[in-house]
């Protein structure tokens, strides 16, 4: 407000020197009357930017009253600021009906001198002043506002592009989050499970002899130092920045380690590994070996023996199945309910089927079919070749043998 004002109160000033100096048309008339018409178009520059129609009204009024006294240069030269505010402040349809008004009236007042003077020169001379009084304002005014329309408009779709890069860091957040929240619970379920069972045992039995004892307290210590291991890696490769995970990942060729883990645990499990073993896709490796752990955590945790595992590699897909036994007693240890959501969500990313529920011998069954190429992963999506009851199709004769036979075979 304080540079309008300033802007307003140097105009008049220069106004008056202008005519202080002679620069208007001589009429006989007083030199004071020339300021009544200079102090309209003052008035009009005072509320530009507050009231730009009231403005270009002051504008119109005075410049009409300094053409009956005048004309004066200073008020001309204000008028056109009436106008430039017009423009730029006010309504935009406005603005585009006072450009063809001006240009009108500038072609007009052009011919009407130059009929006139009857002298094509003073149409063209008067046709180019008007021209710049009254249409040159308006354009750049026009070319002024296009331009910050412009600049805002960007600045919102800046904006725009600022919140939806602050969702999707959002969204990866959360989804880092659920994943690492996924990948502890397959992680550390496993081993504390298994701990937390035999230490049940140990202290519940009163007639355990010493080497039983220390058989239990040594399956206990390995449980927990695996159990640290793999916290200790999982945070290592959620530090690193690389990419090169390949020697820590947990591997579907890893079922014999878990199965030997349940088994040290008190359950009765087995193994079968049908087909050749070769390397799959990593997500289809971890995700199949992290299903088996949680599988088993889950036998473990509510099921009785005997647990069958059963890991099946076919030319496009790998199969895991584990059954158990289901016993009338309660869950030996409480559970989170997380573990079937977790194994659903992981068949699920790579693009496999999952089913989990009651065998038909009054057991329990899971089985994760995950495709290891991308026409398994569409025919897996669309119904896969898994039945209703849970079984696999389509075998191929391989390697079959539980761990105990490994074992003998091994020694």
């Amino acid at each position: 407000m304080n540079r309008v004002a300033l802007w307003a109160a140097a105009s008049f000033a220069m106004g008056v020197l202008l005519i202080m100096g002679g620069a208007y048309l001589h009429r006989g008339v007083s030199e004071w009357l020339l300021g009544i018409p200079l102090a309209l178009t003052c008035a009009g520059v005072l509320v530009r930017t507050r009231a730009p129609l009231a403005s270009l009204g002051l504008g119109v009024a005075g410049i009409v009253v300094d053409g009956l006294v005048g004309p004066s240069l200073g008020t001309v030269l204000i008028f056109t600021d009436n106008l430039y505010a017009a423009a730029l402040y006010g309504p935009a349809g406005f603005a585009r009906v006072l450009l063809g008004i001006t240009a009108v009236l500038a072609v007009g007042a052009g011919a009407v001198a130059g009929f006139l003077a009857d002298d094509w020169r003073a149409l063209a001379v008067m046709g180019v002043q008007a021209g710049l009084v009254l249409v040159v304002p308006v354009t750049t005014a026009l070319v002024l506002r296009e331009q910050r329309d412009r600049a805002a408009s960007e600045r919102v779709r800046a904006e725009q592009v600022a919140h939806l890069a602050e969702l999707d860091r959002q969204a990866a957040i959360s989804t880092e989050r659920t994943r690492m929240a996924r990948e502890l619970h397959d992680m550390i379920a496993n081993h504390f499970s298994a701990i937390a069972i035999q230490s049940t045992a140990a202290l519940s039995r009163k007639d355990l002899d010493q080497t039983t004892v220390r058989k239990i307290m040594e399956s206990v210590r390995e449980n927990s130092v695996k159990g640290l291991a793999e916290m200790r890696s999982m945070i290592g490769l959620l530090r690193q920045e690389g990419d090169e995970t390949e020697a820590t990942r947990p591997r579907l060729a890893d079922a014999e380690t878990l199965v030997e883990r349940v088994t040290r645990a008190g359950l009765d499990a087995e193994i079968r590994i049908e087909g050749e073993p070769r390397e799959v896709p990593a997500s289809v490796d971890l995700a199949g070996y992290r299903i088996l752990q949680e599988a088993l955590t889950n036998a473990l945790k509510h099921g009785d023996s005997p647990v069958s595992v059963a890991v099946l590699y076919e030319a496009d897909r790998v199969l895991v199945r584990v059954e158990n036994a289901v016993g009338d007693r309660e869950a030996r240890l409480p559970g989170a309910g997380a573990g079937l959501v977790g194994m659903r969500e992981r068949t699920s990313l790579v693009g496999g089927s999952f089913e989990a529920g009651p065998s038909g011998d009054g057991g329990w069954r899971v089985l994760a079919d995950l495709p290891t190429s991308p026409d398994a992963a569409v025919r897996s999506a669309a119904g896969g070749r898994v039945r209703a009851g849970g079984a696999p199709e389509g075998r191929a004769a391989g390697e079959e043998r539980s761990v105990g036979e490994r074992r003998r075979g091994q020694a």
